[in-house]
């Protein structure tokens, strides 16, 4: 089985393409979403895991946003082989303010715009594209709408706030928190990310569409996040209470994980304690090849 990364030296990409032994397709592989030709080289392989994204939620960039993030899907999509996998990394921001409606946001939760940045309304308009095509071209679909997956920092990579978080205490360096760290998450590892992957691929369904995060049992206010982390890690955080970020929207955040779990089969194995430990401890929890 032939394995493409789209975005696999990037941040997540890194570990998803190692733990796959798959192909990357990037820019610093010298390939771009948005050259044709480029793009043609879906046509060989049996998956392809679309995690390539400009991550951007400035106004000024909104366009160049939609490109690469609707446009580059699309060149993709129109290029998949019949009887293929696509995977395709959304985000649990398509739901916007709404999601605090929710203790556990359900995929039914409504994505009407609310105020959304480019980033988030590309996602969404993306998976439209994703169910179209798969359709029309008879190929299997997931899109993942994905809650905050963390992994190691890797050199050349913008990581998320948890491996942020990290860093800062590794290195010293101040944290800023919204909301006097009150907001809530649920983090899921990266390696449990790739096993809800090869748990599609495995599996008999055409389509699907699922929320992804580390669910209830993985759900932790920032403030305590970093606290696990100095316990963990046995270094002391640096908070800077004097210049907080703003709230973030929504405040709290927890996946419900009752679908994907029906469908394939599917729950984090990795704990908070165990997975923080890989953003301090290089030996803990090493991934490895699974398949190609």
């Amino acid at each position: 089985m032939r394995i493409l990364v789209t975005g696999g030296s990037g941040f997540l990409g890194t570990y998803v393409r190692r733990f796959f032994n798959a192909d990357d397709f990037s820019r610093r592989s010298n390939l771009d979403l948005l050259n044709l030709q480029d793009v043609t080289i879906v046509e060989n392989y049996d998956v392809v895991i679309h995690l390539a994204a400009l991550l951007d939620k400035s106004p000024q960039n909104a366009e160049e946003v939609f490109l690469v993030n609707v446009e580059g899907t699309v060149n993709l999509l129109r290029s998949m082989p019949a009887n293929s996998v696509f995977i395709f990394a959304s985000t649990k921001d398509v739901y916007g303010r709404f999601a605090d409606n929710y203790r556990f946001v359900p995929e039914t939760c409504p994505t009407l715009y609310s105020g959304q940045s480019a980033l988030e309304w590309s996602k969404l308009i993306a998976e439209h594209y994703v169910d179209f095509y798969a359709h029309q071209r008879n190929f299997r679909s997931c899109i993942f709408r994905l809650s905050t997956v963390y992994a190691p920092l890797t050199e050349g990579n913008t990581p998320n706030f948890v491996t942020y978080y990290a860093d800062c205490i590794n290195k010293g360096l101040p944290i800023r928190l919204p909301a006097n760290g009150t907001p809530v998450r649920d983090i899921l590892h990266v390696e449990d990310f790739c096993k809800a992957c090869k748990a599609f691929i495995d599996s008999t369904l055409k389509h699907g569409l699922y929320n992804l995060g580390g669910g209830p049992q993985n759900a932790i206010s920032l403030r305590n996040l970093i606290r696990k982390m100095e316990e963990i890690s046995g270094l002391q955080a640096i908070v800077d209470e004097k210049n907080p970020l703003p709230p973030p929207i929504p405040m709290n955040y927890i996946s419900d994980l009752t679908k994907v779990t029906h469908e394939l089969d599917w729950n984090p194995k990795i704990s908070i304690e165990e997975g923080l430990k890989t953003l301090f401890f290089a030996s803990e929890i090493p991934l490895v090849t699974k398949t190609k």
